[in-house]
């Protein structure tokens, strides 16, 4: 078991720059549109999304719905994604897909799901940390940080609990 302290490498602060930056790139390759979709997949990515989602309010004129996207990260094969509110029209929407880490794809592969069968405007994917070691066909649009890793390091990202909030590496 590794017992060393984790590497801070980016805090609440540059975290915060991150998705003000992100939220600017969104703005400018969406102006047209009068609404934004932010998909956030549950956990952290869900809380980034909901920080975009404020960010792109200051600044853009479109309305921003938010929604959450449930899948079970742990699970190789994934059974239907589902989203809350399941209300939600998806048809002819821009939508953000958005997680916290993009490792492998796969997370992000599985989160693609609620829209293929759906006519939507756009489909676009945001990250906070780019670890770079595609496993699947899936790339970020909007990145916060690439972050060369090795495959047995792990990206932690705290967004949840102000006094911790930060990316590790541990």
């Amino acid at each position: 078991m590794n017992t060393a302290q984790p590497t801070l490498i980016l805090n609440r602060e540059q975290i915060h720059q991150k998705i003000r930056r992100i939220a600017f790139q969104i703005y400018e390759n969406n102006f047209e549109e009068t609404a934004l979709l932010l998909a956030g997949i549950s956990g952290e990515g869900y809380i980034l999304a909901e920080a975009l989602a404020r960010e792109l309010q200051t600044i853009a004129p479109f309305s921003v719905e938010l929604i959450k996207l449930r899948l079970d990260k742990s699970r190789l094969a994934q059974p239907a994604v589902s989203y809350d509110p399941s209300a939600t029209d998806l048809t002819d929407k821009t939508v953000i897909v958005i997680d916290d880490v993009l490792y492998t794809g796969r997370t992000l592969a599985f989160s693609l799901q609620p829209f293929l069968t759906v006519p939507i405007r756009k489909l676009q994917v945001a990250v906070l940390i780019d670890r770079n070691h595609p496993r699947y066909p899936v790339a970020a649009d909007y990145k916060g940080y690439e972050l060369s890793t090795t495959l047995s390091e792990h990206v932690d990202v705290v967004l949840s609990d102000e006094e911790r909030a930060g990316v590790y590496l541990r």
